[in-house]
């Protein structure tokens, strides 16, 4: 984390409350970096409290030179695009890595690192993700990294792009956002995004439980629009939920809502775990291929244009009665000891009273894994798990492992 330094972009209207957000994750004394405000009105006042569990923060440089002709846009976004620029010029040493994001964008720390770590930092490199929504992608462009699930731009990139950022800009007044005049000014430099699927912009709405529980198999470096998403935990707020999963995810980084699918061919099961997160049950048998697709448990982004219910993923349905669905058991508390870690997961008290047979039957979940250490030399794998042999009808016990060379991952007679 020495070598990254962040830039994030906030308003003095928004900053008092989404502060809370970036106390979440920003560890203080061993990151650098500025969140960004327009101006320091009373309402932004610092504790000593902010002093020592956030950024500090600058005030933005003024932008009404720049033209912006974007009707119904924010000329503020000139400004969060020169966050970039602002960011170089605080002159901070021995950095690799230029990190941005939004005030609601919660970053992993350490798997933003380890990211990173893929790439040599010496070189060129634009990093990021788009949006989940085709509609977005085809109007701000396929090739651009979202701003809000944050990017990251290699040292000697960000040089050259802040010494011609100024006069770059002034070609682009009718963009919408400050990505789209990141994006278009590394463009004409050459530079084409390197994607990475863990950086997520999150252009949904409501319950994400779908998203979450099927993540790519890659580590989890991002989050954004909290503001837009139900608590990812029942019977929690959106703080207490978003702490509840970085502790699991400060307890094993690098697994933290990785998906493992196992069979228990005694039942008839199909279990899916997103580790950290949640375990569903089915209680019927369903090959891996037809488990992967993402459950539209969220609402569309925008209504209308029946291109905005189009996701750059494959997707089913979420079915309308809780009595069809999976059992969903959600993290309870997690520990780790030198035999291991174990992650306790509890049922979900759902309104289903016509079907109490299995796998309703069960009140928790045992996990029992080993530290995750991903080896970025080659492709990802996911992992196997099985069934343990249980002395509770109300407690399910389960091991994941790596699986073996010729393993296959499906229900055995």
């Amino acid at each position: 984390m020495e070598h990254i330094v962040f830039g994030i972009a906030s308003n003095q209207k928004s900053w008092p409350k989404r502060k809370e957000y970036v106390k979440l994750w920003w560890k203080p004394g061993q990151m650098r970096g500025c969140v960004f405000l327009d101006s320091m009105s009373p309402d932004v006042t610092s504790t000593d409290d902010d002093n020592t569990t956030l950024p500090p923060v600058c005030i933005s440089e003024d932008t009404s030179r720049f033209h912006y002709t974007y009707r119904g846009g924010l000329r503020s976004a000139i400004r969060v695009a020169r966050v970039v620029l602002e960011t170089l010029a605080l002159n901070h040493s021995n950095v690799r890595w230029y990190v941005f994001g939004d005030d609601d964008t919660v970053f992993f720390p350490h798997n933003l690192a380890k990211t990173l770590s893929k790439y040599d930092h010496r070189l060129w490199y634009y990093i990021g993700a788009g949006s989940e929504i085709y509609e977005q992608n085809r109007l701000f462009g396929f090739g651009m990294a979202f701003g809000g699930a944050g990017f990251a731009i290699s040292h000697p990139l960000a040089k050259v792009l802040a010494k011609v950022f100024d006069s770059c800009i002034e070609r682009y007044p009718h963009l919408y956002g400050s990505d789209s005049r990141v994006y278009s000014c590394l463009t004409e430099l050459g530079v084409g995004l390197t994607r990475e699927p863990g950086f997520h912009q999150f252009d949904v709405r409501g319950d994400t439980f779908g998203l979450l529980a099927v993540h790519p198999l890659t580590p989890l470096v991002s989050l954004h629009h909290i503001d837009h998403m139900d608590p990812i935990f029942p019977k929690m707020t959106t703080i207490k939920a978003l702490e509840h999963l970085l502790h699991a995810a400060n307890v094993d980084p690098e697994r933290i809502l990785q998906q493992t699918v196992c069979y228990d061919h005694w039942f008839a099961w199909t279990i899916s775990i997103s580790w950290g997160y949640a375990v569903q049950v089915y209680n019927k048998h369903i090959h891996l291929p037809d488990v992967l697709p993402v459950q539209e448990t969220f609402r569309q982004w925008k209504k209308g244009n029946v291109l905005a219910g189009v996701y750059t993923f494959n997707t089913r349905k979420f079915h309308p009665d809780p009595c069809h669905r999976p059992t969903i058991f959600f993290l309870d508390s997690v520990s780790s000891g030198k035999h291991g870690i174990k992650s306790f997961y509890k049922k979900s008290r759902e309104n289903c009273t016509i079907y109490m047979g299995s796998p309703r039957k069960l009140e928790k979940i045992r996990v029992s894994t080993k530290k995750l250490d991903l080896n970025y030399k080659q492709a990802p794998r996911r992992h196997c798990c099985d069934v343990l042999p249980s002395t509770s009808g109300k407690l399910l016990d389960i091991a994941i492992r790596e699986c073996s060379e010729d393993e296959l991952i499906y229900m055995h007679a």
